[in-house]
């Protein structure tokens, strides 16, 4: 993937190049990309005139950037204690199966990323799933195959347009 220089200036120069704002550039890039590839890392020291070992400090010390590319849709289940003792090595098993992926994997069509994290702050939703930022609680087998169909693109009409649409 080509790392797109021109976006990185234009994010950048949305910030006013100021250095304070690069986690929310990394952030915008992401959001456009669906990771940080190590050339747009590079880039984006450039711009900033800072040290590529920083910008790197910062992608890899949070959680919410992917230095791997991801898939259009992410699934995230939370494995914290409440949403374990309520069953969620099975949710996400089932969407290991459902994926055909393993958690931390993207799918070879690049559709889905499925992640697994220790916890997200919704105990009292447990066993809790996040799917393309949407938040689903006290999740089960049947559950998880409805959102797994809420992420699947519209069948196409003979015309080629999506189906009611």
């Amino acid at each position: 993937m080509s790392s797109e220089p021109t976006v990185v200036r234009d994010v950048v120069a949305r910030y006013h190049g100021e250095k304070r704002a690069l986690i929310p550039i990394l952030q915008d890039i992401q959001d456009r990309f669906r990771w940080l590839s190590s050339e747009t890392l590079d880039d984006v020291a450039r711009e900033l005139d800072i040290s590529p070992a920083h910008v790197y400090s910062v992608a890899t010390f949070y959680k919410s950037f992917s230095l791997r590319p991801r898939g259009r849709h992410i699934c995230t289940v939370c494995m914290g204690t409440a949403c374990h003792v309520r069953g969620g090595g099975a949710v996400l098993e089932h969407f290991e199966r459902k994926l055909g992926i393993a958690a931390g994997q993207t799918s070879a069509d690049g559709e889905y990323t499925l992640e697994r994290v220790n916890c997200l702050g919704a105990c009292a939703l447990a066993p809790l799933v996040v799917a393309d930022g949407r938040y689903y609680g006290q999740m089960n087998e049947t559950k998880a195959n409805a959102v797994l169909e809420t992420l699947k693109p519209a069948p196409a009409s003979a015309d080629g347009t999506e189906a009611g649409g």
